[in-house]
């Protein structure tokens, strides 16, 4: 089968493409991103240091990190379906635990759970559309990434709405609605969602153990696997602490939501149309306009913490950011044939959860010993410098794949 060849009977996309919608929304924007606009009235109300806020973030993208490989063989045994609903289960458990805890060590096990619950849905649902829509790969992991976006519009208003009608306990509503969502995708996964034909033993499409390693020793694969680490440890840098760096420069809660709900909107139609572009552009070019869109972004903060420099920022996040993580998940997808997508994607996962491991550590201790969020936001500059060189290498890579 090529790259592009459909698989016969698929299911239905609009059903399929829902299903990973709902799942983006839970284990990207509610378990890892949220935690960012949460942050402010959650460390207030608990009296933690931003180091401790990072250490959170930290032990979130570990169990991540530590068992993405784990979800990626989860699903090759049990089946992507089963795999995306055990970690949507939880992701539910771990949710209404952090709705009700107060003891940080408690809090470190729950923000664990969710790295974990994350690893065992996010990547399966990915290579689950990849596999079942190959001519239209660009456009319907877009699609699923319209999730987040819809959900860090909705979280932007939300968050800030439960603390200023709640006080000092809507952030604790804000966990229990995202667990009683993460329990309703469950059930609708379940129902709608379905696997491909499970490929037998003795099949010769079936990836041998020497396969793995021609992936993950490749060169392009390598090079798709270290962009897409720069681009999550840039994500999860932004997304927890450049709320707070609005709040920092005195302009507000409020202000900091809606700023962040704006880029929400914006990346609800961002990622679609970019995979759309890539699909007709080429990823290569694409991903190479995104990421310089995105380090103009978070550039904008070193010149000026004025109103309109953040609106800016956050305007140019909301149109690239999205398709950037779009385009480098498609990308790394067209490097293998259809029957490698659910290792070789799994792969590049860990270097994206190494980078989201690191990221808030390191933002954090940057924070601390500089007093200020101009060090770490040039740190994440700096990254995305490497990220976008590499992109231009990525223009250049041929049309077929790397392992066929």
């Amino acid at each position: 089968m090529s790259l592009v060849t459909p698989p016969p009977h698929r299911p239905n996309a609009a059903v399929m493409v829902t299903g990973g919608i709902l799942t983006a929304l839970v284990a990207i924007v509610f378990a890892r991103l949220a935690y960012g606009v949460i942050l402010p009235p959650m460390r207030e109300d608990l009296a933690l240091s931003y180091r401790q806020a990072g250490n959170l973030g930290t032990v979130t993208a570990l169990g991540y990190l530590l068992f993405v490989l784990v979800g990626g063989v989860a699903a090759g045994r049990w089946g992507a379906r089963r795999a995306v609903a055990l970690g949507l289960f939880i992701l539910t458990l771990a949710f209404t635990g952090l709705a009700l805890a107060s003891d940080y060590r408690l809090i470190i096990a729950l923000m664990g759970l969710l790295g974990l619950g994350t690893a065992f849905c996010f990547a399966p649902m990915v290579s689950l559309l990849a596999t079942w829509y190959p001519d239209k790969r660009g456009l319907v992991i877009g699609c699923m990434s319209a999730g987040v976006g819809a959900g860090l519009f909705a979280t932007g208003l939300l968050v800030p709405w439960l603390s200023a009608a709640f006080g000092e306990h809507g952030w604790r509503l804000a966990w229990g609605l995202f667990g009683a969502t993460a329990a309703l995708t469950v059930v609708l996964v379940l129902v709608a969602v379905r696997d491909p034909q499970p490929v037998a033993v003795d099949d010769p499409q079936r990836p041998a153990p020497a396969d793995k390693w021609r992936i993950y020793r490749h060169p392009r694969v390598i090079t798709m696997a270290t962009v897409y680490g720069v681009i999550g440890m840039v994500y999860i840098i932004q997304s927890i602490f450049m709320v707070s760096y609005v709040v920092e420069a005195g302009h507000g809660d409020d202000v900091a939501g809606w700023l962040l709900a704006m880029s929400g909107l914006l990346s609800v139609a961002s990622g679609p149309l970019w995979g759309l572009l890539s699909d007709i552009w080429g990823r290569g070019n694409a991903l190479a306009l995104a990421i310089a869109v995105v380090s103009v972004a978070m550039g904008l903060p070193l010149l000026s913490q004025s109103l309109l420099t953040f609106f800016l920022h956050f305007l140019l996040m909301g149109c690239a950011m999205n398709g950037a993580f779009t385009m480098i998940q498609a990308a790394s997808t067209d490097q293998v044939a259809p029957r490698f997508i659910p290792i070789a994607f799994s792969y590049v996962t860990v270097f994206f959860a190494g980078g989201q491991f690191l990221g808030p550590a390191i933002a954090g201790w940057l924070i601390e010993f500089s007093g200020g969020f101009h060090l770490a936001v040039g740190f994440t500059c700096a990254s995305l410098l490497v990220a976008l060189l590499l992109a231009l290498r990525i223009r250049a890579f041929p049309r077929t794949p790397a392992v066929a």
